[in-house]
């Protein structure tokens, strides 16, 4: 069985500065966008990958491996209203451990424009993942990053509990992970009678180029139609802020890959997970501070066809989250 602290499930990371503060200290916001979207956004847009983080009144797991900032639903709604996207899928983060009360409690007050991505761990009952699904929660994420699962036996194994927990349900499964392990649970994918949803490009590296390990068969899993992947966050994988240019090819070949199998997401608030010397679990990490409309205008970039971006913000993200 898999342990508490191996929960399924969590959010995302990557590393900036530190400051050592405390919980208790006062809490910087979210970032809003400076950058004004510069195409035109298709009306039921959606941003696929996004948390909150409501400490005063959803306290934090005790078990949780960093402490972020606030980032509540109002800024959420702030961001998206500059953002022109109507839709949204918050992901409970690992900071909550397997209590999904912050991300239900958003998805009530959002109502029919939102979804959920749930944690679980092996003492989640079939009633709960019932009341979760009728709270609006779409799927289950495995997050083999932030818990630091590089083990290819260990990842098919959580892998498979996952498709035998969630076995005669709408749900998918999102995978948080390198593309180191892609091949390791490529044959697994294949054959799971669930879809898949690997986060931010799999975390390939747009250093890298297109001939990284685990590129293609990334790629391969998008033309069998067998996963989804997020073009989301790539200041966890460009080296060149604020556009991202070196992601430029690794976004235009997922989309040629199966442009119906691509999603986008902010990442927004940008929590950063990043494990530092002298950091405390309780001691609060500053969120990223991104400019998420400047990051959307790469969209129009990484898909100049009008009719792809529609794919990707509107009709993929109603067909798979069920809106």
């Amino acid at each position: 069985m898999l342990s508490r602290r191996e929960v399924l499930f969590g959010a995302a990371a990557a590393g900036f500065a530190v400051f050592n503060q405390r919980l208790t200290a006062v809490m910087a916001s979210a970032s809003q966008p400076a950058t004004p979207v510069e195409f035109s956004v298709p009306a039921g847009a959606c941003d696929c990958h996004t948390h909150v983080y409501d400490p005063k009144r959803f306290p934090f797991w005790s078990g949780r491996t960093y402490t972020p900032e606030s980032a509540s639903l109002d800024e959420m709604r702030a961001l998206h209203g500059a953002l022109h996207i109507d839709r949204v899928v918050i992901v409970n983060s690992a900071v909550y451990g397997t209590d999904n009360a912050v991300t239900i409690d958003a998805i009530r007050r959002l109502g029919p424009r939102a979804r959920g991505i749930a944690l679980i761990d092996e003492k989640t009952s079939d009633g709960q993942l019932d009341q979760l699904d009728r709270a609006g929660m779409r799927g289950i994420r495995l997050n083999f990053e932030t818990f630091g699962i590089p083990d290819p036996a260990t990842a098919r194994k959580h892998f498979r509990t996952a498709v035998e927990r969630l076995a005669g349900r709408r749900w998918h499964i999102q995978i948080y992970t390198r593309l180191s392990l892609l091949d390791a649970l490529q044959d697994q994918i294949m054959s799971s009678p669930l879809q898949v949803v690997f986060d931010h490009f799999a975390l390939a590296q747009a250093s890298l180029g297109l001939d990284q390990p685990g590129f293609g068969t990334l790629l391969s899993l998008l033309r069998a139609g067998k996963a989804y992947v997020k073009i989301s966050a790539p200041y966890r994988m460009s080296t060149r802020p604020p556009d991202y240019v070196d992601a430029v090819p690794l976004a235009a070949a997922l989309v040629a890959a199966n442009p119906e199998r691509v999603l986008w997401g902010s990442d927004w608030p940008h929590p950063d997970s990043t494990v530092v010397p002298g950091r405390g679990a309780t001691d609060v990490t500053p969120l990223y501070q991104i400019d998420d409309g400047r990051v959307l205008n790469q969209l129009a970039r990484w898909t100049p066809d009008v009719d792809q971006r529609k794919k990707i913000l509107v009709e993929n993200p109603a067909r798979l989250y069920g809106f």
